[in-house]
Parts: C-alpha cells; structure tokens; sequence
C-alpha cells in the first residue's frame, strides 16, 4: 500500500455553528465554500465531524493535536488571547516553539514554529 498524503482530519464537534464561527472567525481558517463543515489549511482539510450523526459517542480528539503552523508563535498566542482564546500552556522544545488551546468543544490544539533544521 502507498498512501499518497492525508486528505482530511475530522474534528469532532456537538454545535457545527459554534465550531464553524472558531475555526472561520477566530482562528482565520478558509471556508470551503462547497462544504461550509470544511476549512482548508495548506495541505490538509479539517471537517468538522458529529459522530452522533453516525451513531458513534462524542468524544474530543483526545491527546490527537492539530498542530497549525503559524510564523510567529507569541503574535499569534497574543492575537488569540486578545479574542478570548485561553491557552493551557506552551513549550519551547530547543527545535519549535508551541502554545496550547483547546476549541469550544475541548478538541487540542497546537499553535506551531519550527526554527531548527
């Protein structure tokens, strides 16, 4: 088997409007304009997902971090809390700078820079 890349992370959410109004107007995500459930990053898609629609139980995406790669770790921490946003923590690995949040529904987020080969 080859797989070529990944298409798409489902993020899983109980109020699409709710999550739609995050991922577009707080975090500045691009609307797929044939599916408003979808937000284009680059080179992967994030669908917002109910998984009680398929009969599955909600359940957040866990310790499975999306990890949005920004070019400035602090400004974009900064421009976030400005809107509300709370973050649980931050990590400066000696290769990338990382800050932690979460989305209105608890799924984890990573804002990301790498700076080390």
């Amino acid at each position: 088997m080859q797989v070529e890349r990944v298409d798409f992370v489902n993020v899983p959410t109980r109020d699409y409007d709710q999550s739609i109004a995050f991922y577009r107007d707080v975090l500045g995500l691009p609307q797929n304009p044939r599916v408003p459930t979808e937000f284009e990053t680059g080179n992967v898609t994030l669908a917002l997902f109910d998984p009680t629609e398929a009969g599955l139980e909600f359940a957040t995406n866990g310790c499975g971090d999306i990890a949005l790669r920004v070019p400035d770790v602090a400004a974009a921490r900064a421009e976030l809390e400005a809107k509300g946003i709370s973050f649980v923590g931050g990590q400066d690995t000696g290769v990338c700078h990382m800050a932690f949040f979460n989305d209105p529904f608890g799924n984890a987020l990573i804002l990301h820079r790498r700076y080390a080969p």
